[in-house]
């Protein structure tokens, strides 16, 4: 595998058993994402987006196929050594901010520093950085509920690199922002991805968005297409 890759998919698949059939969501998908690199996935609801990102980020088991995460298989992982791994080097945004509501923005962006071990001091002090960086210094203090839907979105992304990680799922990030702060949201995904080298899958139904990172995945029944 080339050491610039950071997520390598494999023949993956994932089937659920019903009650007189399966259900082949995902068929034999496989793809790379390098370090530094912006890749959109698209495809119409029920394609397999969903299940794909709950896949490769290890909170869903495939039926089969292989993923490894920086050089990392997690299909050789029992469940403690597959959470450390999406914990160590996986970061998520999704449609909904899920800001935790009775913590501070700087608190919600603590939380995985702390839960990874890093001191409350430190914790707050990268916080506070990070928050500054995305334009948030004088929010430090404000709950999710006197934030505006951009403001909240900024700190999801901010909590999802408290920890430096190597892959940043999105889903959606900008799918309930009005277009002036969904362009913003897009532009600073953009300027982390390039300036920290994590590689980044974003599942968008906008094809302006699309169009604008380094190249598409298009699901159509569980297969790349």
């Amino acid at each position: 595998m080339n050491s610039n890759v950071v997520l390598h998919v494999g023949d993956l698949h994932r089937v659920y058993s019903q009650a007189d059939s399966n259900l082949h969501v995902l068929q034999g998908i496989s793809f790379d994402i390098a370090a530094g690199e912006m890749v959109a996935l698209m495809g119409q609801s029920g394609s397999g987006k969903s299940t794909l990102l709950q896949c490769v980020g290890l909170l869903d088991t495939p039926s089969q196929g292989r993923i490894a995460i920086n050089g990392q298989e997690a299909q050789a992982m029992n469940d403690a050594q597959r959470t450390n791994l999406r914990r160590d080097t996986i970061g998520f945004v999704y449609q909904a901010h899920h800001l935790l509501p009775e913590f501070s923005a700087l608190e919600n962006v603590m939380l995985p520093m702390m839960i990874a071990g890093v001191s409350k001091k430190q914790a707050s002090d990268k916080a506070t950085k990070m928050l500054d960086a995305l334009g948030l210094a004088a929010r430090l203090d404000h709950r999710p509920a006197r934030l505006s839907g951009g403001e909240q979105q900024r700190v999801s992304i901010a909590r999802a690199l408290a920890n430096r990680p190597k892959l940043l799922l999105a889903d959606e990030p900008t799918g309930n922002l009005d277009p002036d702060t969904a362009e913003g949201v897009f532009k600073m995904l953009e300027t982390l991805v390039r300036k920290t080298g994590v590689a980044m899958l974003m599942a968008t139904h906008n094809p302006e968005l699309a169009a604008r990172m380094d190249r598409t995945l298009r699901l159509k029944g569980g297969v790349i297409v």
